[in-house]
């Protein structure tokens, strides 16, 4: 029997003093908590499950609302994403969520999100993100990053920046949005990582493949953590690892 195990946590960092991150993994939500302490949930594998990052944007008011409304919405409606145009869709009603909520309050005028994650069906997954929220294919022949980048392009040198193109939310005029949605073929023993610019920004690639091969589940998730933690951890830290298992009952 195949099931789905999705390790995750979601911390401040050392330098904000809030964090602005939200995440979802199907029913469940965790928005502007901060824990040390990965999560390990289990689900079985078959029913649609989407697990979801979303960044506040920093800077501006409100960014902890915009991302707590767009994982409580994908949560919501979860089990519906199911195909590439109902996760389209659902992305852009979450964009519609940030600007009516920035409309009714005038203090959360120019609120935003980036927002990153994976559905996972019985044959494929739907990797998907607006912003520069990440998710990756774990494989063993290391990362491959199956998000795009809403960043402007780098300089010569520069291997990250805070300038993200594309956000739910995020400017005085309603702005429509343009998710990016890959379809992924599955493995038995695949594995994803979904996190926000937090771990990605201070710790480099070869390092979290290095961590990824070397644990897995909740150590996993924990030494992500610590390693933009030991980075200097400049921003909130939210991450998920997800890995289909084979569990078989035992003998009577």
């Amino acid at each position: 029997m195949a099931y789905l195990a999705v390790s995750a946590l979601s911390h401040v960092g050392l330098v904000r003093e809030h964090n602005e991150d939200s995440l979802a993994v199907g029913p469940w939500t965790l928005c502007g908590t901060v824990t040390d302490n990965p999560q390990t949930l289990l689900f079985p594998f078959g029913t649609p499950l989407v697990v979801a990052v979303a960044d506040g944007l920093g800077g501006q008011p409100g960014g902890e609302v915009a991302s707590a409304l767009t994982v409580r919405r994908l949560s919501r409606v979860g089990r519906a994403l199911d195909t590439e145009s109902n996760l389209r869709d659902a992305l852009k009603a979450c964009n519609h969520d940030v600007y009516a909520a920035a409309d009714a309050n005038p203090d959360l005028r120019t609120m935003g999100t980036t927002v990153a994650g994976v559905v996972l069906l019985p044959e494929s997954a739907l990797a998907f993100n607006i912003g520069d929220s990440r998710v990756f294919d774990v494989g063993q022949d290391g990362l491959r990053q199956l998000s795009v980048d809403d960043n402007p392009p780098l300089a010569p040198g520069q291997r990250t920046t805070n300038v993200v193109t594309q956000t739910l939310g995020g400017r005085l005029e309603f702005s429509e949005v343009r998710p990016h949605v890959l379809r992924h073929p599955l493995t038995e023993d695949a594995r994803f990582l979904v996190c926000t610019d937090g771990l990605t920004d201070p710790v480099p690639d070869e390092e979290l493949n290095g961590l990824l091969q070397e644990y897995e589940d909740g150590r996993a998730a924990f030494e992500l953590w610590k390693a933009a933690i030991e980075a200097g951890g400049p921003d909130n830290i939210t991450l998920a690892v997800v890995r289909i298992g084979e569990w078989s009952p035992p003998s009577p």
